[in-house]
């Protein structure tokens, strides 16, 4: 049985690291889009923190209850809100606090994100090489060039 010249181990080699950083790309590109909803969640809880600081007790707000429905409320206590602390635990805090924490949380996403794209980016460049690298080697073998 003959022996496989280096380009065609090279190609195989090649060929499963490009399917390797693929799936990597894909899983931070859902890691990418995790965080960025998480970023607006957090984005849309500091602007209603920011609204009820400016609100007096007893008024009428809606509160969306999913489904683009609401109902009416009155809202009870402008000074405290109850934050989630993980693992289903929630915590009374004043509201500046809470603010405080969300921006500590938005913060903290906001690098997790930089750190995300960042790696992505140097997968698609890795990527992309791999490929060129690939398509040189593939038009080498048809034409019979180790």
């Amino acid at each position: 049985m003959a022996q496989p010249n280096k380009s065609e181990e090279e190609l195989r080699r090649l060929s499963v690291e490009m399917r390797y950083l693929e799936q990597t790309a894909e899983t931070l590109q859902q890691r990418i889009s995790m965080v960025n909803a998480a970023i607006s969640d957090l984005t849309y809880a500091n602007m209603t923190l920011d609204g009820i600081e400016k609100e007096k007790e007893n008024a009428e707000l809606l509160v969306p209850i999913g489904g683009s429905a609401y109902v009416k409320a009155k809202l009870a206590d402008t000074n405290t809100v109850i934050v989630g602390m993980g693992a289903g635990v929630s915590v009374e805090k004043p509201l500046a606090e809470a603010k405080v924490t969300l921006k500590e949380r938005l913060d903290e996403l906001e690098k997790t994100m930089n750190a995300a794209q960042q790696q992505f980016s140097q997968v698609a460049e890795r990527i992309n090489s791999g490929r060129s690298r690939l398509e040189t080697l593939l038009s080498s073998n048809r034409e019979g060039k180790p």
